[in-house]
């Protein structure tokens, strides 16, 4: 039982420092927040043209989904290295560009079946 407490006891203080895992943070957050200003302006943009149920939910889930993501890789991220945490975040980033792309595809293509 000693070296399962003296093993614990010498690993505390071998992790990664908390003002690294802040920085890739915050360094991944501005990503995120570039792909929620995108999704908004996008929005801004054709709901002058009048968007019907099915434009406007598309549209939000867009403007939505890179915060969800961004908080999940987070939560899922809070406990590991910075390293782990930049790859989960990084992985989270290509989810939402994947999806962005999908929403400009779809916009481009099928406009009018957003438009009321």
């Amino acid at each position: 039982m000693t070296d399962i407490t003296q093993n614990s006891v010498e690993n505390v203080g071998t992790g990664t420092p908390r003002w690294l895992s802040w920085v890739v943070l915050g360094a991944t957050g501005l990503f995120y927040a570039y792909a929620v200003w995108n999704a908004i302006a996008h929005l801004v943009g054709l709901a002058g043209l009048g968007l019907n149920a099915i434009g406007w939910f598309t549209l939000i889930f867009a403007v939505l989904l890179p915060i969800l993501v961004f908080a999940a890789g987070a939560a899922l991220g809070r406990r590991r290295n910075a390293g782990e945490l930049a790859l989960i975040l990084l992985a989270g980033l290509g989810v939402v560009a994947v999806f962005w792309l999908n929403v400009i595809a779809y916009t481009a293509l099928n406009l009018e079946s957003l438009l009321s």
